[in-house]
């Protein structure tokens, strides 16, 4: 039997009975990071006696046929650092192993910083969408965000208090400065802080501010109501700024920027011109 349990992503109180009970019986455990894992047993009081397996983002390729020997052999506990093992972990990998061998697994549900994000933000939660980590690089980065400058459902992703002002900034340019979104960092922690309001509001905010702890970012879907511009007139605001002597794509930014659209509604409109 597989067990994927999810831990608190922050304050150990949020651990259900059923969590402690599990990890005091465990014999195997394979979690992201041992140090980390024995912390939380500290925090939660529990004693354990079980051997730790890693499992992460750097060493699943190397790891996964072993951990698969083990748990068609033992009852096998999936941890994670934090939160729900298999989002935006390679977690799912091991849940694939288990289902291709018909190792029987059971999910301990629990904290998610994916739903307390959405929660906090205040934002739609009837239809949303989980992307993981923007891109490193700006290229791939700016790319990813217009790719879902139109998506309608309410977007969550996480990102590194280092790069969340290149992020923000990025999103800004493909969403337009009103979208509404809002920057929850440290959830359930000490210094727990949400920050709410348009992508400008929050890119001044990472401007002037040292950026600290985990970060989740959640931001307002695409209304097609905004975009009730006048067809012509975006592809005369284009062709005006190449009269101009700007390129196409630059013009296209211009004129995105200007109506607060997504530029990838506006390159669209642009495709037969």
């Amino acid at each position: 039997m597989l067990t994927v349990a999810a831990v608190p992503i922050g304050n150990s109180q949020d651990a259900s009975e059923h969590l402690r009970i599990t990890l005091q019986n465990a014999r195997y455990v394979i979690a992201e990071d041992s140090r980390k894992f024995h912390r939380l047993c500290s925090d939660l009081k529990v004693q354990t006696n079980a051997k730790i397996y890693s499992f992460f983002d750097g060493n699943e390729s190397e790891t996964i046929e072993e951990l698969t020997k083990l748990i068609k052999a033992h009852d096998v506990v999936l941890v994670s650092d934090a939160g729900t093992p298999g989002i935006n972990d390679p977690g799912y990998r091991l849940i694939r192993a288990a289902i291709n061998n018909d190792v029987p697994f059971q999910v301990l549900p629990g904290p998610s910083a994916v739903f307390t994000a959405l929660l906090l933000s205040g934002l739609p939660t009837d239809r949303f969408c989980f992307e993981g980590f923007p891109p490193r690089t700006q290229a791939a980065r700016q790319k990813w965000f217009a790719d879902l400058a139109s998506e309608e459902r309410t977007i969550i992703f996480f990102e590194a208090p280092h790069r969340i002002m290149e992020s923000l900034s990025d999103a800004q340019i493909s969403f337009g400065a009103d979208r509404l979104g809002a920057i929850c960092r440290e959830m359930t922690k000490q210094y727990e802080q949400t920050i709410r309001g348009k992508l400008s509001d929050l890119v001044e905010w990472a401007n002037n501010n040292e950026v600290l702890g985990e970060i989740t970012v959640v931001l307002a879907g695409f209304d097609p109501k905004s975009a009730q511009i006048d067809t012509a007139e975006i592809i005369a605001r284009v062709k005006a700024g190449e009269s101009a002597g700007l390129t196409r794509k630059s013009a296209i930014s211009v004129v995105a920027k200007d109506l607060t659209l997504p530029k990838r509604l506006v390159y669209e409109l642009m495709i037969d011109q």
